[in-house]
């Protein structure tokens, strides 16, 4: 998932030199392409299936060998690994159709996280799908999922949006189009960018909208910073771009129709069975407005400040 990784081209590379059928796990799994999961940082985030999976592949199709190389060190598996990725996608597609159509595993896996989740490979199903060969997906880590979860925004809907471009009036443009969308935004970003996308957020999608800025997920330095895009904005505005992997999580616009009418009866609603904070987290939770804005007019209601 890192954009700017330098992708090597590798031939079929035997790894260890034994059989890599030769499995420690169940017997070999039925011909097919397997999309697996791997770990996005934690090397110990990774299922006991895609494990075994690994291990009775014929070929393992990867991006970047020696990222690949690691995690299967890491594990005693030895195996082929076979090169797939933007650069050489038209070529190496026919290949692999040769080998599912000969009756070999081939497992697709990416550098980090799910296959396909911003990372080549939509393209190798769809042919290896048309193919009439069998596709299966092994679930596991996802950068997306993580930060969303840990954003404290609204998950009930959500839009991935990617990387956004690189150029300021692009992404603006690209934001415009997404500022009404009714769900949470999820986007990767490269950190060198990540103060100026900040700022084009707060500017197109609006200052006050809650969002999160997760890094180096799942590692050791793993930080969730959480505000409004105005406040992130202004804080890596001053602190410059951070190190690591971000994934940027921004909240719903707020409902349109839900006036000061509508917040305050929601507010009065919630601070009759719940404390002030946690009837402020749940209606701001609910409308997507900023947790803040909707705290202080909690604190305002309650101490008769509003008629």
């Amino acid at each position: 998932m890192d954009e700017t990784r330098d992708f090597s081209p590798v031939d079929d590379e035997i790894l260890g030199g034994a059989d890599s059928t030769a499995s420690q796990g169940p017997s070999k799994p039925p011909a097919g392409l397997y999309l697996v999961a791997t770990p996005i940082g934690n090397m110990a985030d990774i299922t006991l299936r895609a494990l075994d999976l690994l291990r009775a592949a014929d070929a393992i199709a990867c991006e970047d060998s020696r990222v690949t190389l690691k995690l299967l060190q890491r594990y005693g598996i030895k195996a082929r690994l076979i090169a797939y990725h933007d650069h050489n996608g038209a070529e190496a597609r026919p290949d692999i159709l040769r080998r599912l159509e000969a009756g070999q595993v081939v497992a697709l896996v990416s550098d980090a996280g799910t296959p396909l989740i911003s990372d080549p490979g939509y393209k190798l199903v769809r042919a290896v799908v048309e193919a009439g060969h069998h596709v299966t997906a092994l679930p596991g880590p996802s950068a997306v999922l993580a930060a969303l979860s840990l954003a404290g925004l609204p998950t009930d809907r959500f839009l991935f949006g990617g990387f956004l471009p690189p150029r300021s009036e692009a992404r603006r443009k690209a934001l415009a189009e997404l500022k009404a969308v009714p769900a949470t935004l999820v986007f990767l970003e490269g950190v060198s960018r990540l103060p100026e996308a900040l700022a084009d957020m707060a500017e197109t999608l609006g200052g006050t909208r809650g969002a999160a800025v997760a890094r180096e997920l799942t590692k050791l330095f793993e930080t969730v910073r959480r505000g409004t895009l105005a406040e992130l904005a202004a804080l890596y505005g001053r602190e410059g771009p951070p190190k690591g992997e971000v994934v940027v999580v921004v909240g719903p616009p707020a409902e349109e129709a839900m006036g000061e009418g509508d917040l305050d009866a929601a507010l009065t609603a919630a601070l009759a069975h719940s404390s002030l904070r946690e009837a402020a987290a749940a209606v701001a939770a609910a409308t997507g407005l900023p947790r803040r804005q909707v705290y202080a007019r909690a604190l305002a209601l309650k101490a008769g400040e509003i008629g």
